[in-house]
C-alpha cells in the first residue's frame, strides 16, 4: 500500500481524473452540446416508458411493442379498408423515427415482462445469497457468514424491538422479507447490465430485458396487500371476533346513546384507513423507485460519466429508506393490530 508522498500524489492524480472526467461529462451531456452548438449529446435521447414491456414469448413482445413489420401485416390482411393501411402506415412512421410504446396485454394473453423477470433475479439472488452465507456454518464464522448472521440479527432485533420477543420471532419471517426484497431488488436494479440488456431495433435499445420491480404498479400493489393480510390474519388471531369492535362499535348505538354516533364514525373512519394503507403502501414505493430510475436517465443524458454517480449514491440510500419504512410500517401496523386496546 503506498504511503505519505506516494499516496497524496494518488489522491491529487484520480482528484484530476475526477475532474477531468465531469468535465467531459457536463460537455458531452446535451446542455453542453447544445451550449457549445455541436449536437445532441454523446448519449441518446431517452425514452421512458412506464408500463412494464413484455420480453418473453417473442411473439407477444414484438406485437406489443410494435416491432412487427407493418409490411407483414398488410399482406396477411389484403381485405382491410384503406383506413386500416392509414393507421399502419402510420404505426410505421412513428417505428422509422424509432419509437416503440407498449400496448396493454389482452386478459387471455401471458407474457413474462422485463419487471416479472426482474423480481425472479431478485428472488434467486437472495436464496443464493443467503444460502450459501449459511451452508458451510461453523462455531467462529468467516467474513461472509458473519455478514449474514449480523443482518439476520439485525432484522430480529429490530422486530423484538417494536413487537417484543414472542411476537417478533413470529412476525421476523415476514417482515424480513420484505425488507430485503425491496432492498436487493432496488440495488441491483443500479447494475449496469439493466440499462444496456435488451432488445434491439435500428440500433436502438426498444424494450429493456430487465426493469426494477418496484417501477412496476403490481409488484408494490402485492407488497402491499401482502402487509395488509400479513397484519389482519394476526390481528384475528389475537382477538377473535372481538378484533372487529374497532371497525363496527355500534353497541352504544343500539342502545340509543348519543355517543354511539361518534363511536360508529369513528370506527368507519378505522375501516377506511384500514384499507387506506395498501394505497398508500402502494404509492410510496411505485413513486419513490419510478422517480429514481427516471432521475438516473435523465441524468445519464444531460450530463454523463461522474454526475451519474452521486445519483446513484442517492438512489442506494433511496432503496435503503424504502426498505425499513415498508418494514416499519408493517411492524408498527401489526403492533397495533395485536395490542390490547381499550375503548
Amino acid at each position: 500500500m503506498p504511503s505519505g508522498s506516494g499516496a497524496r500524489n494518488l489522491l491529487i492524480l484520480a482528484g484530476i481524473g475526477l475532474l477531468a472526467l465531469m468535465l467531459a461529462g457536463a460537455v458531452m451531456g446535451v446542455i453542453g452540446q447544445k451550449i457549445l452548438g455541436l449536437g445532441d449529446g454523446y448519449v441518446s435521447k431517452p425514452e421512458i416508458h412506464l408500463p412494464p414491456q413484455p420480453v418473453f414469448p417473442a411473439a407477444v413482445r414484438d406485437e406489443r411493442l410494435g416491432l412487427t413489420g407493418v409490411k407483414a401485416k398488410s399482406e396477411e390482411h389484403p381485405e382491410e379498408p384503406k383506413k386500416d393501411e392509414e393507421h399502419r402506415e402510420g404505426e410505421a412512421s412513428e417505428e422509422a423515427h424509432g419509437e416503440a410504446h407498449s400496448t396493454p396485454l389482452d386478459i387471455t394473453q401471458f407474457a413474462v415482462t422485463n419487471t416479472l423477470l426482474s423480481s425472479w433475479l431478485t428472488t434467486v439472488v437472495l436464496i443464493l445469497f443467503f444460502g450459501l452465507g449459511s451452508w458451510k456454518k461453523s462455531l467462529i464464522p468467516g467474513r461472509f457468514q458473519s455478514l449474514i448472521e449480523g443482518l439476520i440479527e439485525a432484522a430480529l432485533s429490530f422486530c423484538n424491538s417494536v413487537l417484543g420477543p414472542e411476537m417478533g420471532r413470529k412476525a421476523f419471517p415476514v417482515v424480513a422479507t420484505i425488507f430485503f426484497f425491496v432492498l436487493f431488488n432496488a440495488w441491483l436494479a443500479l447494475l449496469p447490465f439493466y440499462q444496456f440488456l435488451g432488445f434491439v431495433q435500428d440500433g436502438e435499445i426498444k424494450a429493456h430485458l430487465l426493469r426494477s420491480a418496484g417501477t412496476d404498479l403490481n409488484f408494490p400493489l402485492a407488497l402491499a396487500l401482502v402487509s395488509f393480510v400479513f397484519v389482519e390474519y394476526w390481528g384475528i388471531r389475537s382477538h377473535g371476533v372481538g378484533y372487529f369492535k374497532k371497525f363496527f362499535a355500534l353497541g352504544a348505538l343500539f342502545r340509543l346513546k348519543p355517543a354511539g354516533l361518534i363511536d360508529a364514525f369513528v370506527g368507519f373512519l378505522e375501516l377506511v384507513s384500514e384499507f387506506v394503507r395498501i394505497v398508500s403502501f402502494t404509492f410510496r414505493l411505485f413513486g419513490n423507485m419510478t422517480a429514481g430510475e427516471i432521475l438516473v436517465v435523465m441524468i445519464t443524458f444531460l450530463v454523463p460519466f461522474v454526475a451519474v454517480e452521486f445519483v446513484f449514491g442517492l438512489e442506494l440510500l433511496v432503496g435503503l429508506i424504502q426498505a425499513v419504512i415498508f418494514a416499519s410500517l408493517t411492524l408498527v401496523f401489526l403492533s397495533v393490530a395485536v395490542s390490547h386496546q381499550e375503548h
